[in-house]
Order: structure tokens, then sequence, then C-alpha cells
């Protein structure tokens, strides 16, 4: 069996920049464990596998060690794919996934997600999660029905110096941490670490902006924000809130094509 692989960095206007993921489209799903081993040989923070449907497609998730709910930057990735080498030439795509529907728009070489508005609310500050970060946050919010926290910092400084000890990092707390400031020349930035789901830092979170965006916009009282990742690869985000919807904006760039063969 011969299955097509594109490799995209999402959420970037060029290669080696934003967050690789891999677009794998199958004619019928395969078993869960085989999913999971190519993701894992893969080794990429996501592998997104597409199976057609008479609506759009079904669309899931993997990283190196386990399926998740919810990602933005392979969704991003599987559109490009769709639309640069697999024929799709339509302005809105739609995925059925485990987060419900999702729709992506095509404008160009422009991309916006669809997605949930995650509802956040105050949490105490977790001083051993601070201290396995390497910074003392000023405020903690838990996005609901998740397993994500937002770590509120002053300065966008403090959030870019963060040098996490993962090990203490996952004894700490089960929780997903999404480190976050206001941003020198954007909105607000954020850094990603995830080591409970195989990622220690994801370099680009489109999923962690269903929190950050209801966060941003009720603190600064705007509707659209300009967003970047500040990890070592780095990504921007154009981000709007309507409603209960995130809309999030990025280009994707591929990298690599071939197949795999099992």
């Amino acid at each position: 069996m011969n299955i097509p692989i594109y490799q995209v960095d999402a959420f970037t206007s060029s290669v080696f920049g934003g967050n690789p993921a891999a677009v794998m489209p199958l004619e019928q799903w395969l078993a869960d464990e085989q999913l999971q081993a190519i993701a894992a040989e893969n080794n990429l923070s996501e592998t997104a596998f597409l199976v057609a449907s008479d609506a759009g497609w079904e669309l899931r998730w993997f990283t190196p060690s386990t399926e998740v709910d919810l990602c933005g930057h392979a969704t991003l990735a599987s559109a490009h794919a769709l639309a640069a080498h697999m024929g799709v030439d339509a302005a809105e795509m739609k995925f059925a996934t485990r987060s419900g529907e999702l729709l992506v728009r095509r404008s160009g070489d422009s991309y916006t997600l669809d997605f949930p508005a995650y509802t956040v609310t105050a949490d105490a500050v977790d001083v051993a999660v601070c201290d396995a970060l390497g910074g003392m946050a000023s405020e903690v919010w838990f996005a609901e029905g998740t397993r994500k926290k937002l770590f509120v910092f002053e300065f966008e400084e403090d959030v870019a110096k963060l040098t996490p000890d993962f090990a203490a990092l996952a004894a700490a707390s089960e929780f997903n941490v999404i480190a976050t400031a206001p941003g020198d020349e954007c909105d607000f930035v954020s850094r990603f670490f995830g080591p409970h789901v195989g990622i220690n830092e994801d370099p680009v979170t489109g999923s962690a902006h269903c929190a950050l965006v209801p966060y941003w916009a009720r603190r600064l009282d705007v509707a659209s924000l300009s967003a970047r990742q500040i990890s070592a690869r780095g990504g921007e985000l154009e981000c709007e809130l309507l409603g209960d919807r995130v809309l999030m904006t990025g280009r994707g760039v591929t990298f690599m094509t071939g197949e795999v063969v099992l």
C-alpha cells in the first residue's frame, strides 16, 4: 500500500517557519494503532489523516504519542494540501472532526480557520508550574472543557526567556501550558508547552488560540487581534472573535511530498 504524504509548514509564508504537519489522504480509515504508528514514525507535532465524505472530509490528528481533539496548524496544512496538490478548487472546505464540523475558507494563499471559542475562567496561580516554566505568571486562566491553562505574563520578554524543565512541568500539572503576554509589535504573543501529549514545545498552536483570542479580546476590548507565537520557528496569525467562534488566518507552504509504503 502506497499512501501520499505532504509535509506543510503552516502559519508561515516561507519554509522552515511556522509549524510543520504531515497530511495523509486515505481511501478509508486504517486501524487506530496503524495511524498512531505512522504519526510516531513521522515524528512531527501532528500528522493529519483525511478521508473524503459526502459533506467534505473526515479529519483526525495524531501527535507522535496520542490522538488529539483539536489541531489548528494541521487543519490549515490539510486545506493547503487539498488546494495545492489534490485539485480541490473550493473557497470553503468542511471537515468532520472530534470537535465538530470545522470550516476553512481560502482566499488566494491565505486560509481562515473557523474554530470554537473556549470559555476561559480565572484560576489560582500554580507556583510549582511557574517554577517549572522558569518564570512567575501574574494570572492563570483555565480553558473550560480542555486540558489547557493560560499563564499570563507582564511582558513579551518574560515569555521569550522561559526555559521550562519539561519533566518538572509534566510532574507539576496534568494540563498543557500556554504562556502569553502583550506583544511588542502585535496584540499578544504566546508559547505552548505540551509534554503530556508528546510535544515539549509546539512551534505554532492554532487550538491554543481558541483560548487566547477570547482572553485577549476581552482584556483589550477588541474583536480583531494580531498574534505571534514566539517559538524558535515562530508563526503569525490574524485572529477574530465572532461570538462563540474564533477565526484564525494564516498561510501554508509545502516543504515535501512523497509516499508512505506500508
